[in-house]
């Protein structure tokens, strides 16, 4: 049964039938019944009082403050229809408060309990006797304008005086709580509101029992007496009917506040009139008494809120000296001043701060020492303080301000300045605290110009730049943009050779020299690491000032920078280096995004680079094509290399003298699909992504476990392979070196890595130590493309190394050129005379391997000799003549 309770649809129903019942009983009696209307608040106070209990357990198990009000009024609702209940036996006693009357009024009392504690917030702000002299007024008034239309005239022709102490209980009772639950802001306002219905509704059928019993002792009328069954019925249903009720508006307690002075003049119009168009009576002594309490406690209200007008203001005025204090003791200078400006008051701290005494400040406006461009701020700030519209003053409450204040010493100090209303003595003024942010300012900037500006070279960074040329590129101005990108060659080894702090001061020096090579109006900026940018707005000309940057206003900057550079050499660290620079140049085209115009002015550059250096390249669209199809190929290059795409060939190298077969060299093949990549199409992506380094790891395992099994067959062959920069410089290269040997079984004296010039140049230590670590294991060294460097011969004292290879630019010419026939000569002797073999690569005519051998030249390969071959056919190979060979013997 109380599952089924919880479904609003069945109170409501029982509820609704039981009212139905009542006022159907109602109209079939005729005049007066004590027993119906006994019967209808039994029955309607029962029911209330069960949807009250039942509400409280279901519906706010959780909310212990709304089941608790609940439950008291229950309790009232019980108590007050135990009362009704016996009333129409209470009421034969001579008895003028009967026990009926008695259990009534409890019963209302706890119901107005249970009304109060529905307002979980209570509406007063103020003091306890504030609300209970306004509760006090209304009853009072509300009784002195029943007695004088309705009361006064029933109570003159009874024949005994009655008491009214019930229904005035009652009414005080109503009127205490009507106040907290009209301006509740809880969200179980609406029972509250609905128990509030229910005491006025008591109160109304009190007084009209007490008239009844007045003209005779009868029963009150029917309707009066409905009354409060159907309130009852409405408290039954309200807690199931859902909480929808919103709570009350700010402006419900002005409405509630108000109230009892209304009523009060209401009561004392009634009165008046009532005094001034009635005939003289025997006086009565309630009208004079009620008047009088209500003069004595208004009085007592008016004196009790001068005293706390009194000490709020003291308060008021202790507060602003404290916050005089404090803020002054936080380092703020706080003053008061009016509408326009005028210091009235100053603090203290003023002169601590700005260096003024405060007394020959105040009677001057602020305005006298606020910077002439913060002056309107500040205005309006004032104006919005001090303005007339109420409301739009309260909204703005506090105006925060930044302005530049003059210190006695003349100087400018930005201040942050927070300014609210202040009214004092019925004047609106200004109160102003005023905090000196020079410090926190100077660290802003700072941080800004750190933010947007290179630490080394203290030119504008790359986040400045970029943003820099969104900003010109959006502007719609004639002429062209152009962005310049400058990188300095060769100054990847400085860091390693004089350290960075040197390295550092070379850039500095580097910037210093790009600078002077653009114009003031033109935007330079270090892009990172030893890169530099430059940006020629439009509208600023190069060297000829022409208000355009033209196309070779740009070249000739772009020459300038790399003049600028190469001129002469840097001094770091008591030696001089020598650097050059690759530029590239990109213009602007209509509606191009500021990234891809640096994206090509970077593309520009790194052509350059590749073509050597110390040149100027213009972005061109193939270039931005080259660099995809560059990516696309390393990406291609690392599905290769998991697909197992890749196969090794070797290319034979004989010894010249017996056409014996003395090793191979390994060389890489690409086969995508049943297409063939030629090795100078993919190797350069590889180094550039890093993929060489895996890559030369696999050939360099499938290699030595070839030669190791042909070796295995009593094939006395050893194996060459090239190594690249980024192979050389890994990490665990030496170790992968070793690895392979070991898994293979190939000795390392059958196994020959060739190195080129170029990388003994570049990274000359590093790439020392590392081939002095492979010499170690007993691997032999060489030096591939032998003649084509220029530092090859300083490094042959150095290095370990056990074989020179000649470029076959050198051999080419041999019988054709007698330059090159003499170089090739030179060579040959030079590695005899060193110890070391030779080997002449790019042999493709007999009159060329006629004259290497007729120089000495022991061993060479090339495609006379042999062609490049899988393993299969150097098995055919080895167990065969060469026969070119034989031929030309």
């Amino acid at each position: 049964m109380l599952n089924g309770l919880r479904d609003p649809r069945v109170p409501l129903t029982a509820a609704a039938g039981l009212g139905a019942v009542a006022l159907a009983a109602a109209l079939l009696v005729d005049g007066h019944s004590t027993v119906v209307t006994a019967v209808a608040g039994v029955v309607t106070g029962l029911v209330a009082a069960v949807s009250l209990l039942v509400a409280s357990v279901r519906i706010t198990p959780r909310s212990p403050r709304r089941s608790s009000s609940w439950r008291w009024l229950a309790s009232g609702a019980i108590t007050w229809l135990v009362g009704v209940g016996v009333r129409p036996v209470a009421d034969g006693t001579p008895f003028a408060l009967t026990f009926a009357d008695v259990l009534s009024l409890v019963g209302t009392l706890l119901l107005a309990i249970g009304a109060g504690r529905s307002a979980r917030r209570p509406a007063y702000g103020r003091s306890l006797l504030h609300y209970v002299t306004n509760a006090y007024v209304g009853a009072a008034s509300l009784f002195t304008i029943g007695w004088v239309t309705l009361l006064a005239p029933v109570y003159a022709k009874a024949d005994e005086p009655i008491t009214l102490a019930s229904p005035v209980l009652c009414l005080a009772a109503t009127c205490a709580v009507a106040p907290a639950v009209l301006a509740a802001r809880s969200a179980g306002r609406r029972v509250g509101l609905a128990a509030l219905l229910a005491l006025a509704a008591i109160t109304v059928e009190e007084f009209a029992t007490a008239v009844s019993r007045m003209t005779g002792g009868g029963a009150p009328p029917v309707v009066a007496g409905m009354v409060a069954p159907v309130a009852f019925l409405l408290l039954a249903a309200v807690p199931w009917a859902g909480d929808r009720s919103r709570p009350a508006r700010p402006a419900a307690w002005l409405i509630v506040e108000g109230a009892p002075l209304v009523l009060a003049a209401v009561a004392t119009v009634v009165l008046a009139v009532k005094v001034l168009t009635s005939r003289p009576g025997p006086p009565v002594a309630v009208l004079p008494i009620v008047a009088g309490s209500v003069v004595l406690v208004l009085l007592a209200k008016v004196f009790v809120l001068s005293l706390e007008a009194t000490s709020m203001r003291g308060t008021v005025e202790s507060g602003e000296r404290r916050l005089m204090h404090l803020a002054e003791n936080a380092g703020d200078v706080v003053l008061v001043c009016d509408h326009d400006g005028m210091i009235r008051e100053m603090g203290a701290g003023v002169e601590t701060l700005y260096g003024y005494r405060p007394d020959e400040l105040v009677g001057r406006s602020i305005f006298d020492y606020v910077h002439s461009e913060d002056a309107p701020g500040v205005q309006v700030a004032l104006r919005t303080m001090t303005a007339d519209d109420e409301a739009a003053s309260e909204r703005q409450g506090a105006c925060r301000v930044s302005c530049r204040v003059r210190a006695a010493d003349g100087t400018w100090r930005p201040a942050e300045s927070v300014a609210t209303r202040h009214p004092h003595e019925g004047e609106d003024l200004v109160l102003i605290s005023t905090r000196d942010v020079s410090d926190q300012v100077a660290l802003r900037n700072q941080v800004a110009h750190l933010t947007f500006h290179d630490g080394v070279t203290g030119l504008p960074n790359r986040a400045y730049f970029e943003e820099r040329t969104r900003e010109v590129l959006a502007r719609k101005a004639s002429g062209r943009t152009v962005v310049v990108f400058v990188d300095l060659d060769g100054f990847t080894g400085v860091n390693d050779s004089v350290g960075h702090a040197s390295g550092d001061y070379l850039l500095s020096q580097a910037a210093r020299r790009l600078r002077s090579a653009v114009r003031s109006d033109d935007t330079l900026a270090r892009w990172g690491g030893d890169e530099f940018a430059v940006l020629l707005e439009s509208g600023s000309g190069g060297s000829g000032g022409s208000g355009t940057t033209d196309a070779q206003s740009a070249i000739d900057l772009a020459e300038r920078l790399v003049r600028a550079v190469s001129s002469e050499p840097f001094r770091v660290a008591d030696r001089d280096i020598a650097l050059t620079a690759s530029v590239g140049v990109a213009f602007a085209e209509d509606g191009v995004p500021a990234g891809d115009l640096i994206r090509n002015a970077d593309v520009a550059m790194t052509r350059a680079k590749e073509l050597g250096g110390r040149r100027v390249e213009v972005f061109a669209a193939h270039m931005h094509a080259d660099v995809v199809r560059r990516l696309e190929l390393a990406a291609d290059l690392q599905r290769a290399l998991l697909a197992g795409q890749f196969a090794v060939e070797y290319q034979p190298v004989v010894d010249l003298a017996t056409s014996r077969v003395t090793a191979v060299e390994a060389l890489v093949r690409w086969w995508r699909g049943s297409t063939f990549v030629p090795p100078q199409q993919f190797l350069g992506a590889a180094e550039d992504t890093g993929l060489i380094v895996p890559l030369s790891e696999w050939i360099l395992r499938e290699a030595c476990r070839e030669v190791a099994a042909w070796r295995a067959s009593s094939w006395d062959i050893g194996l060459s392979l090239n190594l690249s920069t980024r192979q050389i410089t890994a990490p665990r290269f030496v170790e992968t070196v070793r690895s392979a040997l070991d898994e293979s079984g190939l000795p390392p004296s059958a196994l020959t890595l060739e190195v080129i010039e170029e990388m003994l140049v570049e990274d000359a230590e590093e790439v020392v130590k590392r081939l002095t670590e492979l010499r170690a294991l007993g691997v032999r060294l060489a030096i591939d493309d032998f003649g084509t460097g220029y530092a090859s011969l300083a490094f042959l004292r150095q290095l370990p190394v056990d074989m020179i290879k000649i470029d076959p630019s050198f051999v080419s010419g041999l019988g054709r050129d007698e330059t090159l026939s003499l170089l090739t000569r030179t060579i040959v002797r030079l590695g005899h005379d060193l110890g070391l073999i030779v080997v002449a690569e790019g042999i493709e005519r007999p009159e060329q391997l006629e004259l290497l051998r007729e120089m000495g030249c022991t061993r060479g390969q090339g495609f006379l000799v042999a062609r490049p071959m899988a393993a299969r056919g150097v098995d055919s190979l080895m167990r065969t003549s060469l026969s070119p060979l034989q031929n030309t013997a």
